[in-house]
């Protein structure tokens, strides 16, 4: 008997595998991997730890559709918890229909988020991934309808557990009786629950609707200027977000550097056309943010990918005048 877990690494998945391992079943945990979240370097240790392998599946070109029409809507910010939840609960189904196990289970708590935990969402998720019937959720287990694993003798129902709430008390009394001592706070991880991030994720769409998991990268890096509806422009703030935005760069794309002055690394995505006056706009805003704001007039190497620089002279904005960043 096998089963397949939703992990995130976080406590409520780390005891949800706990308790069905104590039941003699096998399990193989699987994190799923987009540019908004998964894919920490600390799960593996985390499933090797517990004892169980950890598959990793990239969902970043099949989660873009989710994100850009849930049918339950979003949370506070960008986050579509009901049909992610859903979507990755149908894509772990998948998996396990490969993998011959017998069903699902995830850390899931009822109650713990009152917007995509509460009966009625869970039951909204249990439908729309196609599995119902098929996912357990240890921690809840006993305030939920027996499920087939439980109903077909697969699991013992009365050693699976009756948490509900925001409170972690009972989490974690239970992960120091297993001796789980490494686990992360609540806090999330996820980008698409975060204001900056989804504000700057909003605008992205609006510029272009089609964009791809690549395109949304950048938006974790560097302060972003939006030109009218042209154009975006992402500045550096530390070396290894210069690095991240050079490596990001599309053919297309306009790079900055003052060439003179220690400064940020800039790109210009631009969805059109660029005019000259644009250019010079970018380029000015680059130099604001070097150590050649004070010069009246500063050099700036401009270049796109495959091609040499040229060298543009602009008056660097003031700090007065700076464009608000996104």
């Amino acid at each position: 008997m096998k089963a397949i877990s939703l992990f995130s690494g976080g406590l409520d998945s780390q005891l949800a595998v706990c308790l069905i391992k104590q039941q003699r079943i096998e399990v193989e945990a699987v994190n799923f991997k987009s540019p908004f979240f998964g894919g920490d370097v600390k799960l593996a240790e985390a499933a090797d730890n517990l004892g169980v392998t950890l598959t990793t599946l990239d969902i970043s070109e099949e989660y873009m559709a989710v994100l850009k029409n849930p049918k339950y809507g979003f949370g506070k910010n960008m986050n579509p918890c009901i049909d992610c939840h859903a979507f990755m609960i149908r894509k772990a189904g998948e998996y396990m229909q490969e993998v011959d196990a017998h069903f699902i289970i995830t850390g899931e708590v009822l109650g713990q988020r009152p917007m995509s935990q509460n009966r009625s969402s869970l039951d909204a998720v249990d439908k729309l991934s196609g599995f119902r019937g098929h996912i357990v959720r240890p921690l809840s287990a006993l305030l939920l309808k027996p499920t087939i694993p439980e109903v077909e003798g697969w699991l013992k129902r009365e050693e699976l557990l009756d948490i509900s709430g925001r409170s972690r008390v009972r989490q974690i009394e239970l992960a120091e009786q297993l001796g789980i001592s490494d686990y992360p706070s609540p806090a999330g991880g996820c980008l698409l629950t975060t204001e900056n991030y989804s504000r700057r994720l909003r605008h992205l769409l609006d510029l272009k609707p089609d964009i791809g998991p690549r395109e949304t990268e950048v938006l974790k890096y560097g302060r972003h200027f939006l030109l009218e509806n042209r154009a975006l422009l992402i500045v550096g703030r530390k070396a290894a977000e210069n690095e991240a935005i050079l490596n990001l760069a599309e053919p297309k794309d306009y790079l900055f550097k003052v060439a003179t002055h220690p400064g940020p690394t800039s790109m210009l995505r631009y969805f059109g056309h660029p005019s000259e006056e644009d250019i010079t706009w970018a380029a000015a805003v680059t130099a604001r943010y070097s150590d050649a704001i004070d010069l009246p007039i500063a050099k700036i190497k401009v270049w796109q990918l495959g091609q040499s620089p040229s060298i543009r002279e602009v008056k660097p904005f003031s700090r007065e005048l700076t464009p608000t960043a996104l």
